[in-house]
């Protein structure tokens, strides 16, 4: 017999339970905490080893066991200390395309007390050699191409480089992997506390360089504790007909490993759960519908733009995806049409969302199932050592209902930004976590994200969500892609702007468009200007949108 999502927090997290709850006091905060959170990454990892012989990593042909990716987590550990003299707090980068050696690489450096610090892959020279100078990294763990954007730190500072998947002769202070590993060294000991520093996540930053959010062990492993709370929560919540599955759980890697996302809430919560991880290079709709197929894939984790790709894929009819128990993910909102389109076009899968950020390691608000489909605007509710609230003018609570910024509590938030204590005091303010998200939270609990506080379009004194916007160009059957965003306006400070992409095949008219939102929005909400692309919209490596970007061009194109 199923129970309510109360009832089985409630018997989850109460005394006696596998999550149960206490106080702790961290960084000075009294929080609630998991009693049961381990002491620290390694300890985490250390669990894997009983393993054996599963298989925990699948990577296009090569088949990686739990023994394996251990080995080499444990020879990668003592080449780092031993040949290169890392200590515990020193910075070790990573710097690669979504291979298994991110994994392990990241596994040894945690494991060692060392602090690991993901570079976004996508990254340019010069942003690399920001990343590297502001971290202070003493070691670079690559692939050839990031080695190749790096030779300018690797010449001019002590950095060294440990390079994967690479062949041939390589500059001084390079060495390849595969060359100095010894496989079967054991592990070096080391103290970790649970409150050290262990990642540096760069934020993608909309403005000037990127900022380095620092994670404490306790931390990441209260996102991941928080994560597995939440699906049990869920499990539990499920009719007694429909629990039964045929396949193991698996997940699908589709996000970057230097994402938060594909990092904590994916690649960690497999490593904790013993869960197979097959891991795709870049993404490919097609691709991934064919991984699902073949390696019978239970979890899909993405942002929308990539559950849209799945489903207007000409592959998917022709594609086995009833392994699939969920299809979801986070990073940006959902629109109701998608949620709508997800439960209806997979045979068991049921759609999903995750309200995160890497400050906050990238758990927040979760929504799926049955209550997304019921409110399918709303990113849901939290675990209990989560705490949410929304804020008005002078940072004051707002009631129920009410809409403002969104503010976060809880052992899962960052201690603050590398080197940067005046970004630190402006996002982190007595313990609480600001957002920069604009929301509300009804009498349920459940919060509703209605968008950035920086992207909302402000028109003639009205407050315009881009995501309701979004929404609703999405119902259109013509529109595969759509972002809004404001322009500068003479007369209203902004207007409302909006770039879309058609699906395959099709045309669009600007006046149907805007005739279309017109029917479900109020007339100060319809676009008055749209452009209509012929090439997909611009992303960044997380699959968001690049609204600045598509903004700066459209209004320099109006200028001229």
């Amino acid at each position: 017999m199923s129970v309510s999502y109360e009832e089985a927090i409630a018997t989850l997290t109460g005394a006696g339970g596998p999550f149960a709850i206490t106080d702790r006091n961290v960084r000075g905060q009294e929080l609630k905490v998991f009693e049961a959170t381990p002491p620290s990454l390694r300890a985490l990892f250390d669990t894997a080893r009983g393993r054996g012989d599963e298989i925990f990593l699948v990577y296009e042909d090569e088949h990686w066991t739990f023994s394996r990716t251990m080995e080499h987590v444990d020879a990668l550990g003592a080449l780092l200390v031993k040949r290169y003299g890392i200590r515990p707090g020193d910075r070790v980068a990573i710097a690669m395309r979504n291979y298994p050696e991110w994994i392990s690489a990241f596994a040894a450096i945690t494991s060692i007390g060392a602090i690991a610090v993901s570079m976004n892959a996508w990254w340019k020279v010069e942003e690399l050699a920001y990343g590297l100078e502001d971290s202070g990294a003493r070691v670079l763990i690559c692939d050839p191409q990031r080695l190749n954007d790096a030779l300018g730190p690797l010449a001019e500072t002590e950095l060294q480089a440990l390079v994967v998947r690479g062949e041939g002769a390589l500059p001084d202070g390079a060495e390849h992997l595969d060359a100095v590993l010894e496989l079967g060294a054991p592990l070096p000991e080391v103290e970790i506390d649970p409150d050290d520093d262990v990642t540096i996540l760069y934020t993608s930053g909309t403005t000037g360089n990127p900022k380095g959010a620092v994670s404490t062990h306790h931390a990441v492993l209260s996102a991941l504790m928080a994560f597995a709370c939440r699906a049990t929560a869920s499990a539990m919540t499920k009719p007694e007909d429909t629990a039964g599955h045929p396949y193991p759980n698996c997940f699908i890697l589709s996000v970057p490993l230097f994402h938060v996302t594909g990092c904590v809430a994916v690649m960690l919560s497999c490593f904790a759960s013993g869960t197979r991880l097959v891991m795709m290079y870049k993404w490919e709709p097609e691709r991934a519908l064919e991984l699902i197929e073949r390696e019978k894939v239970t979890h899909f984790v993405g942002v929308p733009t990539m559950s849209w790709d799945l489903l207007e894929s000409p592959d998917f009819p022709n594609r086995d995806t009833s392994s699939l128990l969920s299809v979801g993910g986070g990073g940006a909102p959902a629109p109701p049409e998608l949620v709508r389109r997800i439960d209806s076009n997979f045979k068991s899968g049921r759609p999903g969302i995750g309200y995160g950020m890497t400050e906050t390691n990238a758990y927040g608000p979760q929504n799926a199932g049955d209550d997304y489909v019921r409110k399918p605007t709303s990113a849901g509710r939290v675990v209990p050592i989560v705490e949410l609230r929304v804020t008005g003018e002078n940072d004051t609570p707002l009631a129920a209902g009410e809409v403002g910024e969104i503010w976060f509590r809880g052992p899962n938030l960052i201690r603050g930004y590398w080197n940067k204590p005046e970004a630190t005091a402006e996002t982190i303010i007595e313990g609480w976590l600001r957002s920069g998200d604009i929301g509300r939270i009804d009498e349920e609990g459940f919060i509703y994200v209605q968008d950035r506080a920086k992207d909302m379009v402000l028109r003639g004194g009205e407050n315009i969500y881009c995501a309701e916007v979004e929404a609703a160009l999405y119902e259109h059957p013509g529109v595969y892609e759509a972002a809004v965003f404001g322009l500068p306006h003479e007369r209203f400070g902004e207007e409302v702007a909006a770039a879309v992409h058609p699906k395959p095949g099709l045309t669009l008219d600007v006046g149907e468009l805007q005739e279309h939102v017109a029917a479900r929005l109020a007339a100060f909400k319809v676009p008055s200007h749209i452009e209509i692309t012929a090439a997909p919209l611009p992303r960044n490596p997380a699959g968001k949108f690049l609204k600045r970007e598509i903004r700066e061009e459209i209004a320099s194109r109006r200028e001229s």
